[in-house]
């Protein structure tokens, strides 16, 4: 995953409330990104004991988590390949241990499709008017439907939580710390 893929983040100081919280969550994907960014097969399989967890196992779980959102919450849209009911069925956790089956290239590229489908969802269902006050799809089993603002604030923490497991996981592969990617510099 190269982060020239990703969008260019510049910071808000007077954004509206969208537009901070899209800031919010590309800012998360970036670190996100930076964090397992330019990895071999064994540097996204590599455990920092006692979790099982892995750098490439949270790229297809995150994968997973924004086509889910996309489905569940802002269009209804079929969940993309390779997201199959009957691999959830044989194992609910397929995402976090298929990824060592899924080579480096494979597990980025699935993960910056996600990132560009949920891009287009929020693009899409927010030019629609009504903003993040309009009702998601999704219904509670008391029958309610969580507004959109609430269906973003959480793919900000979820990116959060996981940057943070990121940000531990890649400073045991190879050292790197820090909060933010570099940013280019202006040539």
């Amino acid at each position: 995953m190269d982060l020239q893929d990703m969008t260019v983040i510049k910071e808000s100081m007077a954004g509206d409330e969208v537009e901070m919280l899209m800031f919010a969550l590309e800012r998360a994907r970036a670190q996100f990104a930076w964090k397992c960014d330019g990895l071999d097969a064994d540097a996204l399989n590599t455990t920092l004991p006692p979790s099982a967890m892995t750098l490439g196992g949270l790229l297809k779980h995150v994968a997973l988590c924004e086509d889910l959102r996309i489905n569940e919450f802002l269009t209804g849209d079929h969940l993309p390949e390779p997201w199959k009911q009957e691999h959830f069925d044989a194992d609910p956790e397929w995402a976090w241990h298929s990824a060592a089956d899924d080579t480096p290239d494979e597990l980025y590229a699935l993960w910056r499709a996600s990132v560009e489908r949920s891009r287009a969802a929020w693009a899409t269902v927010l030019a629609n008017g009504g903003g993040l006050d309009q009702p998601s799809i999704f219904t509670t089993q008391a029958g309610e439907h969580p507004n959109l603002r609430r269906v973003l604030v959480d793919a900000v923490e979820h990116y959060i939580r996981h940057a943070g497991h990121a940000d531990l996981l890649r400073e045991n592969v190879d050292g790197r710390v820090g909060e933010d990617p570099p940013q280019p510099s202006a040539s």
